[in-house]
């Protein structure tokens, strides 16, 4: 093999291993930790406008945060935390525009559509920035 061949497979393989799909994640408490860093936790919520929701996180097996605007709200699951898993689709389910406790959110495969399990979310904890110190 030549030395462009050579030069070009290193490139092509180093762009292979350092891909976003390949680097390594967060444990899931330090996940937790950069999205609730820096701001207050507020009280705990029965519900949150679903339409109103920008993004949703689905942290491995603890957690699934919502955000609205800048608030994070962070949903410790009440029942079958073991299913959320951040390579899944979150489907949630409910009867009206609101996301509240004891609704359920299905986890499903990205590529084959299969149902991989699901939880029961619990209350909703808001975080909100930090009030700026004077």
């Amino acid at each position: 093999m030549s030395t462009s061949a050579r030069l070009l497979f290193a490139l092509a393989l180093g762009a292979f291993v350092t891909s976003p799909a390949w680097a390594r994640k967060d444990d899931p408490a330090t996940e937790l930790a950069k999205l609730t860093e820096g701001r207050v936790a507020g009280k705990p919520q029965r519900c949150i406008n679903l339409p109103s929701v920008t993004d949703t996180r689905v942290i491995d097996k603890t957690t699934v945060v919502y955000r609205i605007g800048n608030i994070n709200y962070v949903n410790q699951v009440k029942s079958g935390a073991s299913a959320l898993d951040d390579d899944e689709i979150a489907v949630t389910h409910t009867s009206g525009s609101q996301l509240c406790e004891l609704d359920t959110v299905k986890m499903v495969d990205r590529y084959g559509g299969g149902l991989r399990g699901f939880a029961i979310l619990g209350p909703f904890v808001p975080y909100k920035a930090a009030p700026a110190k004077p």
